[in-house]
């Protein structure tokens, strides 16, 4: 009686949620049936963890709990084990005896002392499990050292259940051990964290924003451009990033807070104001090809962490399946799915149009193959927050050397990126600006966004400043188109202007301006900004770095390098 009780109060509290996104019975079940959204629920598993104590024993109970959730709401799960806790009998028993069949095991790839030692390599770590990058992670060890720890957990896999893993996930795989993976033991599907600066002692920064991507066989964090150039392993990204807060969190600096749907973090994932906000953006907004989360939650930090926030989460996540507004299924699913839809990365984009701290601010990121962008509304203006271009040949520096030290990084190519060229004082954005004759200039801030979706592969934007004026911005594969309907005030014309702190000037990219086209360097990897339409001119950085100039009222960036 308790337990229906609070399952009916929960629907009266999640009912008009989700009947807001069910007003037009068929504008919903369209997109739903075009561009799924998807949910995998993915535990990974550790035997041991230093930092915990009593770590074994509430480790597993934990892992305990995880299942009899699962098992209640009959959601299919995906639990990847490292090599300790996938050994141990405990969890083996578990595993065959109360995990229903829907579910899914696969192979969680952190490196830990039992696994290093059954390779026949030295352990260099100070206790069994430790997080430093180069002891826990595959880019820290040779090719040959990498193939080994493949082979070693394989084997064992499949003398515990009788086949191999389809799925591998961690917080980051380098490329050459997810290519031995897929030839020699043909998985299916793989996962990496969500783009941070510093979190846990590592950087990823300028990925495919949430979603799936092909990665790169030079660099598994680098989306590929042509299907020779690409393992086709579709990696999606872990942890339900916040689209809108997460990417400015400890802006300016070289550190980011954690800001996801992780059911042990008080401010999102733990929060149902939080969640549902979240889940909005995931289940109702324009998304193009597909919308993806991963839930769940590693049980080093225990059920006593977890608990609540997977205990309310889940029922939403029931409610929105029962309506037919998500998938709820394994890694495995959803890489098979992605297998079969797409021969290369498909165009995705995660539109945020409600504030969950109620300052007026909305969201839009789009995906591709080629690169990513994002259209940042707030409350003093408009920019692009963010672009940063994709390129198969840009080789990862672990490739071929093992990595040294607690703290790894990988990159693309910024056009754009406010993060980084920031102070926590002064955010810098591509915005657009209005100037006459003599020079004079004027802020565009613009309001209001309306997102459609034109084809599978183009986002719409359109959005008016003060003066009623209407911006035009699509988003398609390889190039940024932006237009404006008429300047109603002719004595102005707009432009996008690029202006940062002069603290940062020395983190620019940029080498060489032309009339059409910007020549830059990162990391010793020279690419190129070209605009198809329209015109470059270079700032004095003072005043402002670039401005893009467009040539009858239309701009075209080209996005393929």
């Amino acid at each position: 009686m308790k337990a229906k009780g609070i399952n009916f109060l929960y629907l009266l509290l999640v009912f008009p949620i989700l009947l807001s996104g069910c007003t037009e019975k068929k504008s919903v079940k369209e997109p739903t049936e075009k561009a799924p959204r998807i949910i995998n629920i993915i535990n990974f598993i550790r035997q041991t963890d230093y930092r915990v104590k009593d770590s074994d024993n509430l480790m597993f109970d934990a892992v305990q709990k995880q299942i009899a959730l699962s098992n209640k709401y009959n959601f299919p799960t995906t639990f990847l084990f490292q090599f300790d806790a996938l050994i141990n009998p405990k969890y083996q028993e578990l595993m065959k005896t109360q995990l229903r069949a829907e579910s899914e095991i696969g192979a969680w790839w952190e490196i830990t002392q039992p696994h290093v030692e059954a390779a026949g390599i030295k352990w260099r770590g100070e206790h069994s499990w430790v997080s430093t990058a180069n002891i826990a992670f595959t880019p820290g060890y040779t090719k040959a050292e990498r193939e080994k720890l493949v082979d070693v957990y394989m084997a064992k896999f499949k003398e515990i259940y009788g086949k191999y893993p389809k799925s591998v996930g961690s917080w980051f795989i380098d490329s050459h051990t997810l290519q031995y993976m897929y030839d020699k033991y043909a998985i299916v599907a793989s996962c990496n964290c969500k783009d941070q600066v510093g979190t846990d002692g590592y950087t990823l920064w300028g990925g495919y924003w949430n979603q799936a991507y092909y990665p790169s066989k030079n660099n598994a964090y680098m989306p590929a451009q042509t299907e020779t150039g690409q393992i086709p392993v579709p990696i999606f990204r872990m942890l339900g990033s916040d689209p809108m807060y997460q990417y400015d969190a400890g802006v300016g600096t070289n550190y980011q807070g954690v800001i996801s749907l992780e059911p042990v973090y008080h401010d999102s994932g733990k929060s149902r104001k939080w969640v549902e906000y979240f889940l909005e953006s995931i289940t109702n907004e324009p998304c193009l090809a597909f919308n993806y989360t991963q839930a769940g939650q590693e049980n080093s930090f225990t059920w006593e962490g977890m608990g609540d926030g997977l205990e309310m989460q889940f029922p939403i996540f029931d409610s929105l399946r029962t309506a037919g507004k998500i998938r709820v299924e394994t890694l495995e699913e959803s890489g098979k799915w992605f297998k079969e839809q797409f021969s290369h990365t498909p165009a995705t984009a995660i539109t945020t149009l409600a504030d969950v701290r109620n300052q007026g601010n909305k969201s839009v990121w789009y995906n591709s193959r080629f690169y990513r962008a994002n259209l940042f509304w707030e409350n003093d203006g408009f920019c692009f927050r963010d672009i940063h271009l994709f390129d198969e040949n840009f080789k990862s520096e672990y490739l071929d050397t093992p990595g040294t030290g607690n703290q790894f990084f990988y990159y693309t190519l910024p056009v754009i990126d406010r993060f980084y060229w920031s102070t926590p004082e002064d955010k810098t954005g591509l915005r657009f600006i209005k100037v006459d004759k003599e020079g004079n200039k004027k802020d565009v801030i613009l309001t209001n966004p309306v997102v459609r979706e034109p084809s599978k592969n183009v986002l719409r934007v359109e959005s008016k400043d003060k003066d009623g004026d209407n911006f035009v911005l699509e988003f398609h594969e390889n190039k940024i188109e932006v237009s404006c309907n008429g300047i109603k005030d002719k004595r102005f014309i707009w432009m996008l202007e690029l202006k940062i702190p002069q603290e940062r000037i020395e983190r620019l990219p940029f080498k060489d301006f032309r009339e059409s086209s910007i020549s830059a360097e990162f990391r010793g990897f020279k690419y190129n900004i070209a605009c198809e339409k329209g015109s470059i001119v270079k700032g004095n950085n003072s005043d402002f770095v670039f401005r893009l100039i467009p040539s009858d009222n239309n701009l075209i960036i080209s996005c393929t390098n």
